[in-house]
């Protein structure tokens, strides 16, 4: 059973336990953590508390979180577009609008769904809840995923993702002009003490770097190539927006309704890895989808 341990900081102070703790994970929902906390999962300087407890500095909160239960993903058939796949590994080009794996409210339609229909030999490492996927992408963003079929492959892949040897290359456009042809971002990424539903550069955040290089410049957009060295959660989206040029279209992070896009306009296009079994090197490259080509081609047109 894993352990979580928080120390409650002086800005949390008088904020209620169950939602200070949903805040510590983006993937726990509050009815989730209160459903914790009924069952004595959660303690508060030792002692059981109720969801509605009201956080104090110094509070040491410590959270036993139970065994995932199997999640009873229901295969859909989709037309999935596979780049690569064996007995180990699949890699598939994610569009745009559809989510990775099923969770509250999104329990139908996702990219798990389709590749249990696909195949039945997905690895179940990841708590059950979300089976064979290593590494996710955003809703919003398209582009290349790594899934794994076996344990082998999952602790594999995630090895190499912890020791930062994936090669990972996002292609976005991005509000402003920005002058110089490359850069790096190294600013640590946490929740945002202002907003909790988002992430920010944060003193207490997890290490995180991004690397870009400019493709084309418009009049007032970029068109960049962003190489992540960590893999943060909206590590693109925050990093870019902290440098002062936010992703087109976002709408967590962006200047609203500038760019006829549907979300974020970001392309995981570049993607590779060591075969998890045979230990060579497999590198795929997926075209920018039609979307984000129109946008560009219309760029180029006004400019």
């Amino acid at each position: 059973m894993e352990k979580v341990e928080h120390l409650v900081s002086g800005e949390e102070n008088g904020e209620r336990i169950d939602k200070l703790i949903a805040a510590l994970d983006e993937q726990w929902s509050r009815s989730q953590v209160q459903q914790w906390i009924k069952d004595g999962w959660v303690q508060v300087n030792g002692v059981q508390v109720k969801a509605n407890y009201k956080c104090q500095t110094d509070d040491e909160i410590s959270v036993s979180i139970p065994e995932p239960e199997l999640l009873n993903v229901e295969p859909e058939e989709m037309d999935l577009e596979i780049y690569y796949e064996d007995s180990d590994v699949i890699v598939v080009n994610k569009p745009k609008g559809m989510v990775v794996h099923p969770a509250p409210g999104h329990p139908s339609g996702t990219l798990v769904n389709g590749l249990m229909a696909h195949c039945k030999d997905l690895s179940g490492i990841n708590g059950v809840l979300r089976p064979g996927i290593v590494h996710r992408i955003d809703k919003d963003t398209s582009g290349l995923l790594m899934v794994a079929k076996n344990d082998l492959a999952h602790e594999r892949l995630v090895d190499q993702l912890v020791k930062k040897t994936v090669t990972r290359k996002y292609y976005a456009l991005v509000h402003g002009v920005i002058p110089h042809d490359h850069g790096t971002v190294d600013a640590p990424i946490g929740r945002n003490p202002a907003d909790r539903q988002s992430m920010a550069v944060n003193e207490k955040g997890k290490h995180a770097v991004t690397h870009f290089a400019v493709k084309e410049r418009f009049a007032q957009f970029t068109f960049v190539e962003c190489e992540l060295e960590t893999g943060r959660t909206h590590q693109i989206r925050v990093h870019m927006k902290y440098i002062g040029y936010p992703l087109a279209g976002d709408p967590k992070y962006g200047p609203k309704h500038t760019i006829p896009a549907d979300g974020q306009v970001l392309h995981a296009g570049v993607l590779g890895f060591r075969h998890p079994r045979t230990e060579e090197y497999l590198e795929f490259t997926a075209p920018l989808p039609q979307y984000f080509v129109k946008l560009l081609d219309k760029l180029r047109h006004n400019h």
